[in-house]
């Protein structure tokens, strides 16, 4: 069975992550085709003052599943339409927020404190599926979480992501999905609001849409829900789905 290294990253800024992002999504495209660059990769870390990294850069595994809260900061997809962004930049850095245009896919979202952000840097290849059976494992994984829950989740046709009711006029996601690949390759990945102000999404047209809403966890169950419980579930769920091992 293929594994996968988890590591719990905390509290993080959307830049420094993407920049760790951005190092292991070079290493994993590496490993395909040589050996080379390790070392480099190491040095490089190792300047980012990141805990126990040597550990990630020399793991001989399928990839990573990187787990975050960010501050609060609001991504634009390759593919997103600025006027999807409700407010300016200058109002953004007045309520300390910051703004980034990435290449993911998908439209206009939020990142914030109690949102679990995922973020796995997996080979495909190796884990033997293809993209698109890749964000219905990760879609899936999040439909399950909430089944912890009992709550029902699924999916928009044409939508991505996971929707309470989907089928309802009174459909509201829970989770944004948007993946990037290359060689097979993953990076970005999903956003499940768990104890998230919601207010925040009122800024924007949430990944495109200005006729549905969102949720969180915390506001389906009706009470706070603890952050560090449900990235246990969100791991269980996704080495379930995605046949892989992860382990920390």
């Amino acid at each position: 069975m293929v594994e996968v290294l988890y590591r719990d990253l905390g509290r993080m800024g959307y830049g420094e992550c993407w920049e760790l992002q951005r190092l292991l999504f070079g290493r994993v495209l590496d490993s395909k085709s040589s050996a080379a660059a390790d070392s480099l990769a190491l040095s490089d870390s190792r300047a980012m003052n990141i805990p126990e990294w040597d550990s990630i850069i020399g793991a001989d595994c399928g990839g990573e599943l990187l787990l975050v809260e960010h501050n609060p900061v609001y991504t634009l997809g390759k593919s997103g339409k600025s006027e999807n962004m409700l407010v300016s930049e200058e109002y953004l850095r007045q309520i300390g927020a910051e703004f980034y245009r990435i290449e993911r896919g998908g439209d206009v979202t939020y990142h914030g404190p109690g949102q679990i952000v995922g973020y796995p840097i997996l080979d495909l290849e190796k884990l033997g599926i293809g993209l698109r059976q890749y964000i219905d494992s990760l879609e899936q994984a999040i439909i399950d979480v909430c089944a912890d829950w009992s709550i029902v989740a699924g999916r928009i046709e044409g939508a991505s992501g996971v929707w309470i009711e989907p089928e309802s006029v009174r459909a509201r996601k829970i989770c944004a999905i948007g993946v990037r690949s290359s060689r097979y390759v993953t990076m970005h990945g999903f956003a499940m609001n768990v104890t998230t102000d919601l207010r925040y999404f009122s800024h924007i047209n949430p990944c495109g849409f200005v006729d549905k809403g969102v949720t969180s966890l915390s506001r389906e169950v009706g009470r706070e829900i603890a952050l560090e419980e449900v990235k246990e579930q969100i791991v269980k769920h996704l080495a379930e789905r995605l046949n892989v091992k992860i382990y920390k």
